[in-house]
């Protein structure tokens, strides 16, 4: 049986004649690496999230793993990372040789549980990565009185959140550093590409330096300093990137108008709990994730809209149920329940700057159609 052809899809970038003309003039001006449009880039990058640096990287988790890198996080540290997130936040932890303590979170927000991370602070304990899930950003506060009394880097997973605003603050500002992410499913996108925002001196000194092979260039040659590596973002990337950032605010602007259409339309359905945005938060829905009741099958709604013709996927991953953490850690399926909980019942509906509300309206009938089945 041939499969149904995707109709409404989970994501889709939005691109136009703008980012074709900045390519263009990359490839004519023959500075394709690590030049004026990188740094274009990154000022507007450092303007929007108010910080003193930023640095365009190859991906957010090269972002990541480059101030991990540059914090010198390394073998007998342990960093706070949430359970319930992709598994790069927690890969570049074990890239430094270091232990990432798996943290649960709160169902309400699917960000870190404050109270959960200060329990599990050890004498070794040097960061804590919080994320900002789906786009909504932690709840820094607390996080930011325990990492003080720890004396902790905060390093902020902002791989969904550029835009994203907590008590008026934009995020990426908040902690030691915040990484941003430019892959196609965010509100903006470079194809791949990441940039750390961080207003910290001798930190951004470290990280100029490791990004590019450890070296310091004067009179035309290399001296180097140490072993880095070359995580540059290219001049073609950047200029995509600077034709998109120009269309951020708008971006978000109907990114949250779908979210909107979404909330209407879900208020009631039973079985259904829509995202959760505090009064002190600002949202940019890089996904609209739902929470589905327990004893709702969330695999088989998957399948029953994809038979429809809707892409949906589930909202991200229990990391303590993952093969390679569990066999790594001696952790079983459960152990973070809120977590597992996520892991288990989140559904991730198709949203993006270009979906209509009829759309929506179809994407919320099958899902009401597959809820009675599953």
């Amino acid at each position: 049986m041939m499969e149904p052809k995707r109709r409404i899809w989970l994501a889709r970038p939005q691109t136009d004649e703008a980012e074709i003309d900045e390519i263009r003039g990359v490839l004519e001006s023959g500075y394709l690496t690590q030049g004026p449009k990188v740094v274009e880039f990154e000022g507007l990058v450092a303007d929007r999230v108010g910080v003193a640096h930023a640095f365009a990287t190859t991906s957010a988790t090269t972002a990541l793993h480059l101030t991990l890198a540059a914090l010198g996080i390394g073998p007998g540290d342990e960093v706070l990372v949430p359970d319930f997130t992709f598994p790069a936040t927690a890969n570049v932890v074990v890239q430094q040789g270091a232990v990432p303590v798996l943290v649960d979170v709160e169902l309400s927000t699917f960000a870190i549980d404050p109270d959960d991370l200060a329990r599990r602070i050890t004498s070794r304990t040097r960061a804590v990565i919080p994320v900002h899930p789906f786009g909504l950003p932690a709840d820094m506060d607390p996080i930011m009185e325990v990492a003080a009394s720890g004396g902790l880097a905060v390093v902020e997973d902002a791989a969904c959140a550029l835009g994203a605003e907590y008590r008026g603050r934009p995020v990426g500002s908040i902690g030691t550093a915040g990484c941003f992410s430019f892959h196609p499913r965010k509100s903006i996108t470079t194809g791949e590409g990441g940039m750390i925002a961080t207003s910290d001196g001798p930190l951004a000194a470290r990280i100029r330096l490791l990004r590019s092979h450890g070296g310091v260039r004067e009179g035309g040659r290399f001296t180097f300093e140490d072993a880095g590596f070359n995580y540059r973002m290219s001049d073609i990337l950047a200029a995509v990137g600077v034709a998109q950032f120009r269309k951020l605010d708008e971006m978000l602007r109907l990114r949250r108008a779908v979210a909107a259409l979404y909330d209407r339309a879900l208020e009631g359905v039973a079985g259904v709990t829509t995202p959760n945005c505090p009064p002190e938060s600002t949202h940019t829905y890089q996904s609209y994730v739902v929470l589905l009741d327990e004893g709702i099958d969330r695999d088989r709604v998957i399948v029953e809209l994809a038979a429809a013709g809707i892409e949906t996927t589930l909202g991200t991953y229990a990391l303590h149920a993952q093969p390679f953490f569990s066999r790594s850690y001696g952790l079983s399926p459960g152990d973070l329940p809120s977590s597992y909980r996520a892991f288990m019942s989140s559904l991730a509906l198709p949203l993006h700057a270009g979906i209509t509300s009829s759309e929506v309206e179809e994407v919320v009938g099958s899902l009401k159609a597959a809820l009675r089945s599953a």
